[in-house]
């Protein structure tokens, strides 16, 4: 249940999308499982079409093979559902690529717990400079019952609170600070016929992300975490009630605009309302931010657009420096691999993947690569002010949360967006949706 299309989380490249390039764009002639045609330690890649991140690999894999002639990679883009399926079903087969391209969390968890990819925490030890260079809360989908699975790569983009800063001094107020501030000015813009809350409810993902927050904020990481490794009824742990009514309130309080359950985020119209004055907040992930640039005329320019992590809950479990959202992408090594392309692939994680080069070339597309060497290039972009937010959001939260229908297996991801859905739209309570949460977990 990822978001449907990379270019969402490259936030201020817009110009891009799926179809930017054919389903199928093959590299190279060589299969699954196959060393590539050439030497032994010849390795293969799949990862994702669309630009710029499809631009960005394939410069990445040209300049490790000019660098390497003798242990090439030979790369193989998919669209994004293309993949999905394919990988699945290599990896199912024995027959994974070298290097798996993928989200981390619950599709790298199944992997592990079917003997697919390897251990990597041993090679990260004696390769401490590779770890040093990423963000820290980048390694938390990668890692499966306390090992590392998988290299964290490419680009963060957590969720964040938008405000339209003229509707706000229009009426006099301030960004929130606390939950209770969310609840007061849900009052007031109730008040002065502005919607408090945009929200693309249809999509339900989006409705998640609040829900999110608060059993972070209110339970802390470890709420959820307990969910991620299936403790039996972990759903009912501490904090998850007292999230589920907090949420229910906002909605009975109208914190959202009317006819949410049938806005689609994919047409981005709950940003429209953001920036058109008819909604003076939204919650949503910072790849919003480039299209906002783009769509809404002036309001990103001329400084319209407010920012902020979510605020804290009174007496809650979870740091305000805590966030939620897309930690990285993450490239596992096949198992069945043999040993010279697994060497050829720790080579390729080592030498190339966000090196310098590669990092440039991510933040000249507008995004945030989870290297810390990027903060060093943020301050040319027009849209520093913001990129460096995104930086420090990222780097200096306790935790960083993957978002839940990614970091849990296809099935219960499913149920859980359709038991939020229900949520939403008020058909089933807090404790129908635990009751309903906890009979998901190890599906």
């Amino acid at each position: 249940m990822e978001r449907s299309s990379l270019s969402r989380r490259n936030f201020l490249n817009l110009a891009v999308g799926a179809g930017a390039a054919s389903a199928l764009a093959a590299c190279g002639s060589s299969g699954p499982g196959t060393s590539g045609g050439g030497s032994a330690g010849a390795a293969t890649y799949w990862y994702l079409t669309g630009q710029p991140g499809e631009g960005i690999r394939k410069n990445t894999v040209d300049r490790f093979n000019k660098a390497n002639p003798d242990s090439k990679i030979t790369g193989t883009a998919y669209q994004n559902d293309a993949y999905k399926t394919k990988i699945k079903t290599a990896i199912g087969a024995g027959q994974a690529p070298t290097i798996i391209w993928g989200w981390g969390g619950g599709g790298l968890k199944s992997y592990v717990e079917a003997g697919q990819v390897e251990d990597l925490t041993d090679w990260f030890g004696q390769n401490a400079a590779v770890k040093d260079k990423l963000f820290e809360t980048s390694f938390g989908p990668a890692t499966i019952n306390g090992k590392i699975y998988a290299m964290p790569a490419e680009t963060v983009a957590p969720i964040v609170l938008f405000y339209n800063k003229e509707v706000f001094q229009k009426h006099g107020a301030t960004p929130p600070q606390s939950w209770g501030d969310i609840m007061n000015l849900v009052t007031l813009f109730n008040s002065k016929g502005v919607a408090p809350f945009s929200l693309g409810g249809q999509s339900r993902w989006t409705n998640m992300m609040w829900m999110e927050f608060l059993f972070d904020r209110i339970g802390g990481p470890e709420l959820f975490q307990g969910v991620f490794e299936g403790k039996p009824n972990a759903w009912s742990a501490p904090g998850a009630k007292e999230a589920l009514v907090e949420l229910r309130k906002l909605i009975d309080a109208n914190g959202f605009v009317k006819g949410f359950s049938s806005i689609t985020a994919d047409s981005n119209a709950d940003q429209a309302l953001l920036y058109r004055g008819k909604a003076a907040m939204m919650l949503h992930g910072t790849w919003t931010y480039g299209s906002m640039a783009n769509d809404g005329g002036n309001f990103v320019k001329d400084g319209k657009l407010g920012w902020m992590n979510f605020p804290g809950v009174d007496k809650g479990k979870g740091d305000p420096s805590n966030t939620v959202g897309n930690p990285g992408q993450y490239y596992a090594i096949s198992s069945k691999a043999t040993a010279e392309q697994k060497e050829t692939a720790k080579k390729f994680f080592k030498d190339a993947v966000l090196s310098d080069a590669e990092v440039k070339e991510w933040v000249d597309s507008g995004a945030i690569p989870v290297a810390k060497s990027s903060q060093s290039m943020l301050g040319a972009s027009k849209d520093a002010e913001f990129l460096n937010f995104v930086y420090d959001v990222s780097t200096k939260a306790k935790s960083f949360a993957q978002s839940w229908d990614q970091a849990l297996s296809p099935t219960a991801a499913e149920a859980l967006l359709d038991n939020i859905a229900k949520f939403f739209q008020k058909s089933i309570g807090p404790d129908e949706f635990i009751s309903n949460m906890n009979g998901t977990i190890g599906k």
